[in-house]
């Protein structure tokens, strides 16, 4: 039989402290977090151009998004397959990049890990992008393929339907070394280096059993809080593809979920519809997370 339930005011008296040191990130969760959540679920239900008052509209925001809007499912496609290809590379360029940092000596490590990080807090790295492929003469690539023979004209790189998604894939690729790598630096940092010791002992005889038997284990808070951070960033371009190949792309061949809520959102005033698509990203990432998170759990 269960005991009984202790008196919320005995609770308090003995963890009164730890509730009041997790209040401030509480109330900022609740409402920051929690609360617009709610809101954009109760919205996606209604009609709203944030002048009128909201209007119940029932299921037909979500009936007019999966059945009569061609364009978000073509964004549905285009995502899944850019998370699909981005996701998983960008997980795994991040920790075997922190791992070969990590072996390096104080000063250099610093400094590889400022020329790793450096591209994903640029706001304007794209720009560089812009430049390699201008879709005139000018560009950079342009210029040597034509130097070299191999073009006789240049390439309209982000205007060309077949080379929008590839070249997305690869910008966010470049880009994706953020806070999932920070996080991996850290997990090696932090690493208790008696556990190495000890599986050269018991017969770890190479760099990739140490890492599958004792880093991979011990590393687990870490690589669950990286998989979440690149799940959450693969699922959610929107204003790398409005930079790079305009908004719409060609043919919406770089259109995503974000930027067409972008388009309902910001650009139309269609709170309601742009908070259905919202609602449906949220779920398609959390059902991202639970599937990795568990796939994670299962290591060690």
């Amino acid at each position: 039989m269960g005991g009984k339930k202790e008196p919320f005011a005995l609770v308090w008296k003995k963890h009164k402290y730890k509730y009041i040191m997790i209040a401030p990130f509480a109330v900022i969760f609740i409402v920051f977090t929690l609360l617009p959540v709610l809101v954009a679920i109760f919205l996606s239900f209604t009609t709203f151009n944030m002048v009128e008052a909201p209007e119940f509209a029932g299921l037909d925001n979500y009936v007019k998004l999966m059945v009569h809007d061609p364009i978000f499912l073509t964004a549905i496609k285009n995502t899944l397959f850019f998370a699909i290809v981005t996701g998983p590379l960008s997980y795994i360029m991040c920790f075997l990049f922190a791992w070969m940092v990590n072996d390096l000596p104080r000063i250099p490590r610093a400094i590889m890990t400022l020329v790793f990080y450096a591209p994903s807090i640029s706001g304007n790295a794209y720009l560089v992008w812009k430049l390699l492929l201008s879709s005139d003469s000018y560009g950079w690539v342009n210029a040597w393929l034509m130097k070299l023979g191999i073009v006789q004209e240049a390439v309209t790189w982000l205007v060309k339907k077949e080379y929008i998604m590839p070249i997305l894939i690869i910008v966010q690729l470049w880009l994706s070394l953020g806070v999932s790598f920070l996080t991996f630096i850290a997990g090696f940092q932090s690493l208790d280096k008696s556990q190495l010791e000890a599986g050269s002992v018991e017969g770890i005889k190479n760099r990739w059993q140490e890492l599958w038997y004792i880093i991979l284990p011990s590393m687990k808070p870490q690589l669950m809080f990286g998989a979440v951070m690149q799940i959450t960033s693969s699922l959610s371009v929107s204003q790398l593809s409005i930079d790079l190949v305009g908004f719409p792309s060609v043919s919406y061949a770089g259109h995503t979920i974000l930027t067409h809520l972008h388009d309902f959102g910001n650009v139309r005033y269609e709170l309601g519809y742009a908070c259905t698509i919202a609602v449906i990203l949220f779920f398609i990432m959390l059902f991202c997370n639970i599937i990795v998170q568990k796939m994670l759990r299962k290591l060690g």
